[in-house]
């Protein structure tokens, strides 16, 4: 078999496994979000009003603030 060939195929394989990856990850992704979708504003203000907390605006800022918080250290 010639190098040359050889060389070509070894590069389409890695550039071919490339795509595939990325287009494999970004479905797992999409499927991910939509099981597990982000935590909103009203999400947060249904669980204070369930915990027998009046959500406030302030209150609610609050929240969101520590949970972004808590998301830029991890």
């Amino acid at each position: 078999m010639n190098l040359g060939l050889a060389i070509f195929l070894i590069i389409l394989a890695a550039l071919l496994g490339a795509v595939a990856g990325f287009y494999g990850a970004r479905s797992y992704m999409k499927n991910y979000f939509k099981k597990n979708p982000p935590i909103t504003r009203e999400m947060v203000e249904t669980m204070m009003s369930q915990m027998g907390q009046k959500p406030s605006a302030k209150k609610v800022n609050q929240v969101m603030n520590m949970i972004k918080h808590q998301s830029a250290k991890n």
